[in-house]
């Protein structure tokens, strides 16, 4: 019984610290592609959005996503998709891009020194922290409560 005290949290610590690694690892990507100092002229091939939740009387949440496609300065033709664009970018429309040298490109269509993305990335992370460490206490104070020996009457 008690292994499911420790089972759950982890489960969630677990998940919480790879969703943590995810948005820090793309952050650096979109910071690397803007310091690269590489643009190409792209275009958005497509607009789409996806909603979830919205069920039985909850909220929907809808995310908007382009795919865009450029070619590096080597001639390779790249196609990428990216959330959270500007609404007015439709199909067709030109774009800059910016984009990491290399066998594996990185692009990103978003401007440099967009505020919003560093704002959204850090609100996110101190989220994960705080489950982080409510599930750091949380298995420390089972322990300490309800599996210490030196308790008397237990």
């Amino acid at each position: 019984m008690d292994v499911l005290f420790y089972l759950a949290p982890s489960l969630i610590l677990g998940l919480a610290l790879f969703m943590a690694y995810r948005v820090v690892r793309r952050w650096l990507q979109i910071r690397a592609a803007w310091k690269s100092g590489l643009t190409a002229q792209g275009r958005c091939l497509r607009m789409f959005t996806t909603t979830d939740g919205g069920g039985a009387d909850t909220s929907a949440s809808t995310t908007l996503h382009h795919v865009y496609e450029f070619t590096t300065h080597d001639g390779r033709c790249v196609r990428f998709e990216e959330e959270d664009g500007p609404a007015i970018r439709l199909e067709g429309d030109p774009v800059t891009v910016y984009y990491t040298d290399g066998p594996a490109v990185v692009a990103t269509a978003h401007e440099p020194g967009q505020r919003g993305q560093a704002v959204r990335a850090g609100c996110l992370l101190f989220f994960l922290a705080l489950v982080v460490a409510f599930c750091v206490v949380f298995m420390v104070t089972y322990t300490e409560v309800f599996l210490n020996d030196d308790m008397p009457g237990f």
